[in-house]
């Protein structure tokens, strides 16, 4: 078999670990807890503040379920989180296949684990741009590299992993977890990346129009002495 033609992959693909990394959290809440009702076995990879609000919303249960994406990585964040989820044992578990054996070799090899979804959404750009005076420098330092990779993998690969960026969803997800043992269907999964792939799409959208409105000098101005 060619390494890099899928011949085989499941409709119905049940959710055990979670890996999240959210600006808007609204829904956590819910969504969270019912996906431990689900499959009390789930296990969550998160970092920084959604590392947190997990943490919040799950108590006690934190202990057993929760993990810190710099923990499983054995990489500590570096300063200012300029760096937290690129990490080749993450894009293994979200790009890997599942009747792939040379896939499954690698992931055995550095003992990484598959992750069947993705939730994670943005700090929106367009709110950055917006702040009075901003220059080209503080735009800079808020786009967002990590996220984006993270959606765009697991949406490239919706054979396997739902990528879910939109909290307007969870209701739909949970509704069809419940209906499948804890399972999620290729065609939600398709919907799903299709959502993701247009999510990003915009953000770097609205990125590319920043900067193409500036000048070189609205670059220098930002480095002068």
């Amino acid at each position: 078999m060619s390494i890099n033609v899928v011949e085989r992959i499941d409709d119905r693909v049940k959710v055990r670990h979670v890996l999240a990394s959210v600006f808007d959290k609204s829904g956590l809440e819910e969504f969270i807890p019912e996906l431990l009702r689900i499959n009390p076995e789930i296990k969550f990879f998160s970092t920084g503040g959604t590392y947190g609000k997990i943490k919040e919303i799950i108590g006690e249960a934190a202990e057993s379920c929760l993990t810190q994406v710099s923990d499983y990585t054995g990489q500590p964040e570096t300063q200012g989180g300029l760096v937290k989820t690129l990490d080749f044992k993450i894009y293994l578990g979200l790009l890997t296949e599942t009747y792939n054996d040379a896939h499954n070799e690698d992931i055995q090899r550095t003992g990484s684990t598959h992750i069947d979804m993705v939730v994670g959404n943005l700090y929106p750009f367009e709110d950055t741009i917006a702040k009075p005076d901003v220059t080209v420098e503080a735009a800079r330092g808020n786009i967002d590299i990590g996220g984006p990779c993270m959606i765009r993998a697991s949406a490239k690969n919706y054979l396997r992993v739902a990528s879910v960026v939109d909290p307007s969803d969870y209701q739909a997800i949970i509704s069809e977890m419940k209906a499948n043992d804890g399972s999620i269907s290729l065609k939600l999964r398709y919907r799903l990346a299709q959502k993701s792939f247009a999510y990003t799409a915009a953000y770097d959208r609205t990125i590319a129009d920043f900067l193409g409105a500036k000048t070189f000098e609205d670059v220098k101005e930002c480095y002068k002495d």
